[in-house]
């Protein structure tokens, strides 16, 4: 009795930190909110005040966090080379769950600890569907999954389509790059647009429309 007070007494200790440490995110919304209200004042601030800190928090809970968006980058950068593995691996007799289990061992980074997972799990015995749901969220990682299911499924050979998948998913990559790079130069155009905008009406536009108001006057 004492050793199980003693052992749940940190861990109520932990949860009750967990609740008391405050939300980052609804503190910033109520800070602006609260800086609306002060800067208009009366009920229209006091409306305008709860309207931007509900904004605001719904807003900032859709930015992706640095982390994530990092380690979602390196999954899909390393996922076509995981697929030219994993299909080496078949090729050479491997089953499914050892080859996975392989190549996450070969394999630095995040999508390592997910492919770990599925291949503990097909090793233990889960089904596919299961196991190959641990690379969910990865961009990409949904095809490798259909075409794994498909092959335990059917029992057609799945290192083929792998190879194949790895060869869409590096074109896949090269024409968001492309795309990347030209959306890239209309927005560096757009500010040089807003600089010689001004310049243009200031030089350009004023001095007529002075003058024809100096005929007219």
């Amino acid at each position: 009795m004492s050793q199980r007070g003693a052992g749940s007494e940190p861990a109520t200790k932990r949860g009750s930190a967990r609740w008391r440490r405050p939300d980052a995110i609804r503190l910033a919304a109520g800070l602006g909110g609260l800086a609306v209200a002060v800067v208009i004042e009366g009920w229209f601030g006091l409306l305008g005040g709860a309207l931007a800190a509900y904004l605001l928090d719904v807003g900032l809970r859709r930015i992706e966090p640095p982390a994530a968006r990092i380690r979602r980058l390196r999954e899909a950068v390393d996922l076509p080379l995981a697929a030219d593995l994993l299909a080496a691996a078949m090729r050479a007799g491997a089953p499914v769950d050892r080859s996975v289990l392989a190549v996450a061992e070969a394999l630095d980074g995040p999508l390592a600890g997910r492919l770990a997972r599925v291949g503990r799990t097909l090793l233990l015995g889960g089904g596919p569907a299961e196991a190959w749901s641990a690379l969910d969220g990865v961009p990409g990682a949904e095809r490798l999954a259909s075409a794994a299911l498909r092959s335990a499924n059917s029992g057609a050979a799945l290192a083929g389509a792998l190879t194949r998948l790895a060869d869409d998913l590096r074109a896949d990559r090269a024409t968001a790059a492309e795309a990347s790079a030209r959306r890239a130069g209309v927005l560096i155009v757009l500010p040089l647009g807003l600089c010689f905008l001004p310049a243009f009406i200031l030089a350009g536009l004023v001095p007529v429309i002075v003058a024809v108001l100096g005929d007219v006057l």
